[in-house]
């Protein structure tokens, strides 16, 4: 018996540390914020073939990951540091990097487009605008507002920015949103039974990384 209450309390410690980790990575979402205007700032333009958002989602069982490249951008520096910014995602550029080309890449991505998750014939693009940049641990916990089939929401994540003569890149840290937050809700389990979506549930915290080069 007292070993089996061992064997309890010792799932419940990893199950709780598990959960803890994900929800710390997971950002938390506020309401859209006013941009802070810097007059003095140099602009760079995003190469969109090198900006991008990097994205990984799971279903119950498996998952898939790729990108989203960018259709235009702007970077804003003061100096040596990052003041703002502004970058326009082509939702009809989504990929998956874990499929081969064939039927199975065309169906996944065909769905990824369609109304059940990005809508790309009402909505093809995705924004994201920085609101504010602060210096936090050798890093920039940028601030901005994300906006996802018509729907804005303020987030922030630690990047690393390096600003190297006539080029400026930006690589955030990997970090979680939820995506029923901007109106992708299919196969969620908050809005249908997990017992009845079995294997086809798909988790709600999707993975992202964004990548920016930009130069003058």
């Amino acid at each position: 018996m007292k070993k089996q209450l061992i064997n309890i309390l010792a799932v419940t410690v990893l199950t709780a540390s598990f959960i803890s980790c994900k929800k710390n990575k997971e950002v938390e979402t506020t309401n859209a914020k006013t941009v802070e205007q810097v007059v003095t700032a140099e602009k760079f333009k995003a190469v969109p073939a090198q900006t991008m958002i990097k994205w990984n989602a799971h279903k119950i069982v498996g998952g898939h990951q790729g990108t989203i490249n960018a259709s235009a951008g702007l970077i804003e520096v003061k100096g040596n540091d990052l003041v703002g910014g502004n970058f326009i995602f082509d939702i009809n550029t989504i990929k998956c990097s874990d499929l081969p080309a064939g039927e199975n890449y065309d169906k996944l991505i065909g769905h990824l487009k369609n109304e059940d998750f990005f809508d790309v014939a009402k909505h093809p693009s995705a924004a994201f605008q920085i609101t504010s940049v602060t210096p936090k641990n050798g890093k920039s916990v940028i601030a901005g507002n994300l906006s996802i089939k018509g729907i804005k929401k303020n987030i922030e994540f630690p990047a690393t920015v390096s600003v190297n003569g006539n080029t400026v890149t930006i690589t955030s840290d990997e970090f979680e949103i939820d995506r029923t937050e901007w109106g992708v809700k299919y196969n969620s389990g908050k809005f249908a039974d997990p017992a009845k979506l079995g294997d086809y549930l798909i988790k709600d915290n999707v993975g992202i990384q964004i990548a920016v080069t930009a130069s003058k």
